[in-house]
């Protein structure tokens, strides 16, 4: 039973047009205010990416999901214009990226809309740094260039790497067969079981 290479032509059977309106809702998701915290929009593409073995469909896919990304980054900054710094004090931040915000302002700040390419390749800050920038009073015909740029390059980027992840695979699967993925799914299963006990242990310790 080949495990890999079952999951990789089940995800190609897939309709193409919902596949990629797929990967445009967890693009959206993950690049508007609060949803990037819970829609798993970097590793979906990353995954649905696989599907993408052809030139045309990586560029509809890549195309779409730019798109998208732009969509949610504007909302996010429409919302940091509305709402400003208030949005620091909301519960989503404060649990999840509070941190994140103030390097986000503090940022902008220093690099105007340059902040805004770096951004867009750092988990949490992507998610984050649209409103903050709305928030701070980077103008929108500023802030929409570099989106555009950092959203095309972001998509372009994991896309690419969901494709050729997905032929590697394929090829890896039929050198070393389905039981030595089933091993190291196992050890990579206690690998992540081990980190996160001992990340407890060292919360209670610090506690």
């Amino acid at each position: 039973m080949a495990l890999v290479t079952d999951l990789l032509d089940w995800l190609q059977s897939l309709p193409p047009a919902g596949v990629t309106a797929g990967a445009g809702l967890l693009v959206f998701g993950e690049t508007t205010l609060g949803l990037g915290f819970i829609t798993p929009g970097e590793t979906g593409l990353l995954i649905l990416g696989t599907t993408a073995n052809s030139t045309g469909k990586f560029l509809i896919m890549w195309l779409v999901t730019t798109v998208c990304a732009i969509a949610g980054d504007t909302v996010g900054y429409l919302l940091g214009r509305r709402f400003g710094p208030r949005l620091r004090q909301t519960k989503v931040v404060e649990k999840h990226g509070a941190e994140a915000w103030d390097r986000a302002t503090d940022l902008l700040r220093r690099r105007g809309s340059a902040a805004v390419l770096v951004a867009i390749f750092l988990p949490v800050l992507r998610t984050l740094l649209p409103a903050a920038a709305g928030a701070s009073g980077l103008p929108l015909r500023r802030f929409l260039p570099a989106v555009a740029v950092g959203a095309a390059a972001w998509c372009a980027l994991h896309i690419g790497i969901g494709t050729a992840a997905g032929e590697a695979a394929r090829r890896l699967e039929s050198l070393v067969g389905a039981g030595s993925w089933v091993l190291l799914g196992l050890i990579v299963v206690t690998a992540v079981a081990v980190l996160v006990v001992k990340r407890r242990r060292v919360r209670a310790a610090a506690r």
